[in-house]
């Protein structure tokens, strides 16, 4: 096939313009190694607008091993992440909080499936990836549970779909075992319809598969993940006439046991989990925190803690933990500090993500 002189240039000069562009430098008077270390150095909220600066910063960052050297310098930091929702439409938009700055900025919207109510889906954190998993829900519509799974990924800043549930549900709780995601109990494919099924899904393979059902179902979830297992109780429920019910997932073994009797009465709020401690934000009584103590089976109140920094703001306490490792959970509707309006939040909608960039 005969190729024209004209053809041949073109090709040609794009190849040139192409070359040329590969060798320019990240920073004009600066050494690539250098410019590099300053990039490194830039705060996660900034990459949408490093990659429009120029063709060679975004490359750069967006090389695999910019990443690596990211999380060797330890240059990674955990933020915040929130789910909220406008309080006149229910729009859901995720934020998330800068550490250092105090700033919030928004995600890009989230990719859902219609009308969704913005507190029946779950939302589970994988750290040493640098997602955030959002699971299932319920349609504000029809008020059908939904099995979808949409994954946000902090190094593009983008949202993507992964395989869907097997079974749709709402209102459940999931957590991340081992890196998997257990997806537990719920409501089924009606608002009313309690499930015990039990899922799980392999970030590695996409995939989901049924794993051992729940003994009962539960009125409510909260969960917690502790040494490699999945801790799944209902809580108190009012009027308090009947002790709560929980259960203990182990992923290695594919198995249910009963929760102690002195963990289950005594969780009584939202948890949060600091290194391997389960602590509680109490709903109610006189003892606002609390550490539950596994040799023993009981709740030490604050008098008893040791190693955590407490903070007062307004008539709402604050944990600080002295340990790296902290997963979070924000408690109550409201607007936390700088928390732009007219957006609120409810549980569960608050994960803490150490994001690679």
């Amino acid at each position: 096939m005969a190729v024209s002189k004209s053809s041949l240039g073109k090709q040609q000069h794009n190849n040139d313009q192409e070359y040329q562009k590969k060798q320019e430098p990240l920073i004009p008077g600066l050494p690539d190694e250098i410019a590099e270390l300053c990039l490194l150095h830039l705060p996660y909220p900034s990459q949408s607008l490093v990659r429009s600066v120029c063709c060679s910063w975004n490359r750069a960052i967006t090389n695999p091993g910019f990443l690596l050297r990211k999380r060797s310098l330890l240059l990674s930091l955990p933020y915040l992440f929130i789910s909220a929702f406008h309080n006149s439409t229910a729009r859901i938009q995720w934020q998330a909080l800068d550490p250092r700055s105090g700033r919030w900025f928004m995600l890009p919207p989230m990719p859902c499936p219609g009308a969704v109510c913005p507190t029946g889906f779950a939302c589970i954190s994988v750290p040493n990836q640098g997602q955030i998993y959002v699971l299932g829900g319920m349609r504000s519509d029809t008020r059908a549970s939904i099995n979808t799974t949409i994954v946000y990924t902090a190094s593009t800043n983008q949202w993507s779909t992964a395989s869907p549930m097997v079974t749709p549900r709402s209102f459940f709780a999931a957590g991340n075992v081992d890196g998997k995601i257990i997806a537990v109990g719920g409501s089924g494919a009606e608002y009313n319809d309690s499930i015990t099924s039990v899922e799980c899904y392999d970030p590695r393979k996409d995939a989901w598969e049924h794993v051992a059902k729940m003994r009962v179902g539960l009125a409510r979830y909260d969960s917690a993940m502790v040494g490699g297992k999945m801790y799944v109780t209902e809580g108190w429920t009012w009027p308090l006439l009947s002790s709560p019910r929980g259960g203990v997932y182990d992923l290695g073994s594919d198995t249910w046991q009963e929760m102690k009797d002195g963990m289950k009465e005594g969780w009584s709020g939202v948890s949060v989990v600091v290194g391997d401690r389960l602590f509680v934000i109490s709903e109610y009584g006189d003892c606002p925190m609390k550490v539950y103590v596994p040799d023993r089976d009981t709740w030490h109140g604050r008098e008893n803690l040791r190693g955590v920094k407490w903070a007062k703001r307004g008539n709402r306490e604050r944990i600080g933990g002295t340990k790296r490792g902290v997963h979070s959970k924000v408690g109550g509707r409201g607007y936390p500090h700088g928390f732009p309006r007219p957006f609120s939040f409810e549980l569960p909608s608050a994960v803490c993500l150490k994001t690679p960039l």
